[in-house]
């Protein structure tokens, strides 16, 4: 795999995946308390506070395509992908609501975080609404039971990984290991793309051992994602990215640049910036210099190999999952 480069335009299956599911998800979220369903269109960038239209396109949409995916992996038409293209949709915008108030991170996709839209209270209300939501659109889908035991899975994973990330801000420096942010990242960010893709392919009948390599493909998936995260984090421009500079280090997250540079002579060096209020641009020169950045994007590039590696065994894999792979590495880089 080449070296990432800048991302161009999202790939078609985004798009195709986009128009596919947003009437379904639209309708769901039509179910919703006004007020409730506003703060969730708002979260999911379709509209303003007070209900206008916005201008944005909105998310990625990375966990309804591999829903879809998934489910034509399974040799099912898309729509069979729908149900579990809209319930990881509405966890994923669930995840990002509690996330940015846990974080304190005051924007989102270049806009305010809807807690500092709305309040705390009712972010947090707009985040449980969603996630019951997304159980309920799953219970009435075909197979319904075995979908939300496999949502459920991913879940508890993902709140252990929110933990796990929470706690290590706790520690210091050098307090986290390699190994226990790849751990992490595989259950916050790993387990619901491995359920996306898995979902669909279980609605759309595909057999066990299919779905359980399509799951542990898209939990490798997840961690080279968090990774680019990572980078991003650190070096991402906020106008491309909606996120603050440097926001990581100020909120002394253990990212993989991070952890990677504290492994290199430079730590010494590095742990007294990072310790000290307002030099994180001088850090985040400090961990490229030392090689954090290289050393979380090599990491990256590992993970996504076994990714394609795992949906090369599965001959029916459609061959946009590879297109979604190269943009997902490459984006914003």
């Amino acid at each position: 795999m080449t070296a990432p480069a800048p991302a161009t335009a999202p790939p078609h299956v985004l798009v195709r995946s986009r128009e596919l599911v947003r009437p379904a998800l639209a309708a769901a979220v039509a179910r919703l308390h006004p007020w409730v369903g506003e703060m969730a269109g708002y979260a999911f960038g379709w509209c303003e506070v007070g209900g206008s239209p916005a201008a944005g396109p909105g998310g990625k949409g990375v966990r309804q395509a591999l829903a879809v995916l998934g489910a034509e992996t399974a040799g099912a038409p898309a729509g069979h992908g729908v149900p579990a293209a809209v319930a990881v949709e509405l966890v994923h915008a669930f995840s990002l609501v509690h996330d940015d108030i846990m974080d304190g991170d005051t924007t989102r996709r270049r806009r305010p975080a809807v807690w500092q839209a709305y309040g705390t209270g009712p972010a947090v209300l707009a985040g449980d609404a969603l996630f019951a939501l997304a159980v309920e659109t799953l219970a009435a889908a075909p197979g319904g039971p075995g979908a939300v035991r496999l949502l459920s899975a991913a879940l508890a994973d993902l709140v252990h990984g929110q933990a796990d990330d929470l706690l290590f801000a706790a520690r210091s420096w050098t307090g986290v290991s390699a190994r226990e942010y790849r751990t992490m990242a595989e259950r916050k960010t790993g387990a619901l793309l491995g359920c996306a893709i898995a979902l669909g392919a279980a609605l759309g009948g595909a057999p066990e051992t299919t779905v359980g390599a399509l799951d542990q493909a898209g939990r490798h998936l997840g961690v080279a994602f968090q990774l680019v995260d990572d980078v991003l984090g650190i070096w991402g421009d906020p106008a491309v990215t909606g996120k603050p500079v440097h926001g990581d280090l100020r909120q002394r997250k253990k990212t993989y640049p991070v952890l990677a540079a504290l492994g290199s002579p430079a730590a010494p060096r590095l742990a007294r910036l990072l310790d000290e209020p307002g030099r994180a641009a001088e850090a985040a020169a400090l961990i490229e210099e030392a090689g954090g950045r290289a050393a979380a994007l090599a990491e990256a590039r590992r993970h996504t190999a076994r990714a394609e590696a795992l949906f090369a065994g599965v001959p029916t894999a459609p061959a946009e999952l590879r297109v979604l792979l190269d943009f997902l590495i490459r984006r914003d880089l």
